[in-house]
């Protein structure tokens, strides 16, 4: 009986001293997920920082009881800002509408800066977004700020917070404007004196493009009756010249009495040939005609 009882005593003790156990380990495990910060205390004062940017947990060790551990996010936030008036260099009033995206590159700093909180850096974000969007805007005249909606003046934004926020352990990652836009009651009156410049434009290139497509046509007219009287001169050469040739052929036929006779007897047979052409005229040849013998 007591062997009993001194064996179950024995197997208690070695049950709590691993229950004990197994809670002390528990205790001085700290386990870091992809995609946080994981914060060890000591008293209230940070002691050791560990990170997870792989796919599966870390494992690192603390003092049970004596240190604490605590979670920050190191993935990237998306923070909605208030939409807010601002003022162009024009002295013309818009809404812009942005957001950003941000994320914790520092936890030290994040908690001495602001206490860790989240919502305590939105508003910091908010604020100096704010300051770089009304310098950013009042450099720019109104149109400037329409007609760069496609990221130019988010680009700009992005470029004036720069690392401003660094202190705070955070790092802005990206700014992007929902809405830069006009008042309600302003728009109407804006879009029709931009449609009216933009008309008043597009008159003044259509202005010179027709004066320029006039000289054009001007010059290639001047082309064109210089290239008609070189082509009439050379062809008015090429005729006196035709007929030059024409009248040394004929001279020389005439310098042959045989020759001289054969042509003439030609022409006199054109002559026949148009005169009977309509199949009606008569023709009253003379005897010593040579065409008269070719009847007999």
């Amino acid at each position: 009986m007591e062997n009993k009882a001194n064996k179950f005593g024995r197997l208690t003790t070695v049950v709590v001293v691993a229950l004990i156990a197994i809670y002390l380990f528990n205790q001085s495990v700290v386990i870091t997920q992809p995609g946080e910060y994981r914060v060890v205390k000591q008293f209230g004062k940070i002691v050791s920082v560990t990170t997870n940017n792989g796919a599966s947990m870390g494992i690192s060790f603390k003092v049970p009881f004596i240190q604490s551990e605590s979670s920050i996010s190191s993935k990237v936030f998306l923070s909605d800002l208030t939409p807010s008036d601002v003022m162009t260099s024009d002295k013309k009033s818009m809404i812009s509408d942005c957001f950003v995206t941000w994320r914790i590159t520092d936890p030290i700093l994040f908690i001495q800066k602001l206490s860790g909180s989240v919502t305590n850096a939105e508003s910091r974000i908010s604020s100096n977004v704010y300051n770089v969007l009304k310098t950013v805007i009042s450099s720019l005249t109104q149109e400037e700020i329409i007609s760069g909606r496609d990221g130019e003046v988010a680009a700009m934004i992005k470029e004036g917070i720069g690392d401003t926020l660094t202190g705070y352990g955070i790092e802005i990652t990206g700014v992007e404007t929902k809405m830069l836009d006009l008042p309600d009651e302003n728009k109407d009156a804006v879009y029709t004196r931009m449609i009216s410049e933009r008309n008043n434009i597009a008159a003044s290139y259509t202005a010179q493009g027709n004066q320029q497509a006039q000289e054009i046509k001007n010059d290639t007219s001047e082309q064109v009756t210089v290239i008609l009287a070189q082509a009439q001169k050379q062809a008015d050469t090429l005729i006196a010249e035709g007929e030059a040739e024409y009248m040394k052929i004929l001279s020389e036929a005439y310098n042959d009495p045989d020759k001289a006779e054969f042509y003439s007897f030609v022409r006199q047979l054109d002559a026949v040939e148009i005169a009977l052409k309509n199949g009606k005229n008569k023709i009253v040849l003379d005897k010593s005609s040579p065409i008269a013998e070719i009847f007999y």
